[in-house]
C-alpha cells in the first residue's frame, strides 16, 4: 500500500539524511547533503498532500498539525506579524542601550561539571522537581524525556561557562514539571497527554525566561552561585550576573540566541519551509535564500552553510512545520505569566525568597492538569482570559 511505502521511505531516508548531515555539517559541504535533503522534502510534500487531503486542509497546514494540532500557516502568519514588524528595530534599540553598559564579563572558570550538576539539581528541587520520579544526566544535547512517573532530563556542560548548562537544566525542568503534573487518572488516554509542542515549549520558556531570567530570580540565585563555586570579585555581583543573563546579540545560531532575537530565527525557518513545500524554493537554492533572509531579519550573514542552513537537524528527518512551535511557546509563556501575576500577585517578591510553589501550582491548575481536554486556543483563553497575542511578549 502506498501509505505503508511512504512511512517506510520517510523513516529510511530521514535516518540516512540525518546521518549524512552530521558529516556534511562538519565539513561545511552542502553539495554533499543536497540530493538526500531534496529527497526528504519530496517525501514530506507527499506526506503533506496525503494527510492534507484526508483532513481537508492544504499540505503545509497538515504538516504543522502534526506538532501544533489545529494550527494553520495563516494563523501563525497573523500571530507573527507584529514580531516581524517590531523586532528588527527593537533589536537595534536594545543593542544601543546595552552598548552603554559596563562591559559584561562572565565569572572566570573552570567550572567542574559535577559542581555544575549539583547546583542545577539544587535549583530543580527549589522549583519543585521530584527526584523520586526523575533524574538529571549528561548528554550531547539538553533534553527532557521519559514518562510522567519517571521524567529524565539531560544537559551538557561547558567548563568555561556555567550559565549555559544551568539555563538548559532550568528550561528542561519546565518541560518536566508539565509532564509530572499531567492528570494521572487520564494517563492511558489521549486526553491525558500534553497539548501540542507550543504549549510544551511554553512551560519550559515560562520557567527559563519568565522566572529564571527575571531580576528577582537572579537576586535569589546569585549569592548561592557565588558561594557554591567559591567565586570572588566583581563578575559575581548580582547586577553583572543579571546582565550576563539578559545580554542580546545578533547571533547566527538559533539554539544560542537570546529571547529578543530568537523569534527572528524561527520566522526565517517558517518562511523558508513554506517556500520549500510550495515549490517556490528549491533545496539547491536554500543556502542563498537562508543567508539573504538572515541578513534582513537579524542583520548578520553566515560565512558558511554550517553556520547557516545546515545548523539544525529538524528538516533532515522531515520535521517540517515544527519550528513555529518554539516561538508560539514564547508567546504563550509571556501571556501566561501576565495572567499568573494578575491572579497570584507579588511574584517578584516570592522569587526573591525562593518561593516558586505558588506559580508552579498555578501552572498545574491552569495548564498541566488539563492535559489535552481543550484545544490550544481554548486552553490559553481559559487560563489567561484572552486569545493568544504577541503583545505580552513584546511588552516583556
Amino acid at each position: 500500500a502506498p501509505d505503508a511505502r511512504l512511512v517506510v521511505e520517510m523513516t529510511t531516508v530521514g535516518i540516512e539524511c540525518s546521518m549524512l548531515w552530521r558529516e556534511a555539517r562538519q565539513a561545511n559541504d552542502f553539495a554533499r547533503l543536497e540530493p538526500k535533503l531534496t529527497k526528504v522534502f519530496e517525501l514530506v510534500k507527499e506526506l503533506g498532500a496525503v494527510t492534507g487531503e484526508a483532513m481537508g486542509v492544504n499540505s503545509y497546514d497538515a504538516l504543522i498539525d502534526r506538532f501544533e494540532p489545529g494550527m494553520t500557516a495563516s494563523r501563525v502568519d497573523t500571530i507573527f506579524a507584529p514580531l516581524r514588524a517590531e523586532l528588527p528595530d527593537l533589536i537595534g534599540e536594545v543593542l544601543e542601550k546595552q552598548a552603554a553598559w559596563v562591559p559584561i564579563e562572565l565569572p572566570p572558570g573552570p567550572f567542574e561539571p559535577e559542581m555544575q550538576r549539583q547546583i542545577g539539581m539544587s535549583f530543580m528541587k527549589a522549583l519543585g522537581f521530584d527526584f523520586e520520579h526523575g533524574r538529571l544526566d549528561t548528554s550531547h544535547h539538553p533534553f527532557c524525556g521519559g514518562v510522567p512517573e519517571d521524567v529524565r532530563i539531560t544537559t551538557r556542560y561547558d567548563e568555561k561557562d556555567f550559565t549555559s548548562a544551568l539555563m538548559g537544566v532550568l528550561h528542561e525542568t519546565g518541560h518536566a514539571l508539565y509532564e509530572r503534573q499531567l492528570p494521572a487518572e487520564w494517563s492511558a488516554l489521549p486526553i491525558g497527554k500534553a497539548r501540542g509542542m507550543g504549549i510544551h515549549e511554553s512551560q519550559s520558556l515560562f520557567v527559563e525566561m519568565q522566572i529564571c531570567r527575571s531580576g528577582a530570580f537572579v537576586d535569589w540565585a546569585a549569592p548561592q552561585l557565588k558561594s557554591h563555586f567559591g567565586g570572588t570579585g566583581p563578575t559575581w555581583d548580582v547586577e553583572n550576573l543579571k546582565k550576563v543573563y539578559r545580554q542580546v546579540k545578533r547571533s547566527l545560531i538559533r539554539v544560542d540566541a537570546d529571547e529578543v532575537t530568537y523569534p527572528c530565527h524561527v520566522i526565517l525557518r517558517f518562511e523558508l519551509e513554506q517556500a520549500l513545500i510550495s515549490g517556490d524554493l528549491r533545496v539547491c537554492d536554500l543556502p542563498g535564500a537562508w543567508n539573504e533572509k538572515m541578513e534582513k531579519l537579524l542583520g548578520v550573514r553566515p560565512d558558511t552553510d554550517t553556520m547557516g542552513c545546515m545548523q539544525d537537524i529538524h528538516w533532515m528527518d522531515g520535521a517540517v512545520g515544527y519550528f513555529p512551535s518554539y516561538t508560539l511557546g514564547a508567546l504563550f509563556a509571556a501571556q501566561l505569566f501576565d495572567a499568573a501575576e494578575a491572579d497570584i500577585g507579588g511574584l517578584d517578591e516570592k522569587f526573591r525568597e525562593g518561593e516558586f510553589a505558588p506559580v508552579v501550582g498555578w501552572l498545574g491548575e491552569k495548564i498541566h492538569s488539563q492535559g489535552s481536554r481543550w484545544g490550544t486556543d481554548d486552553l490559553v483563553e481559559r487560563a489567561t482570559g484572552a486569545p493568544l497575542s504577541a503583545e505580552p511578549f513584546l511588552d516583556h
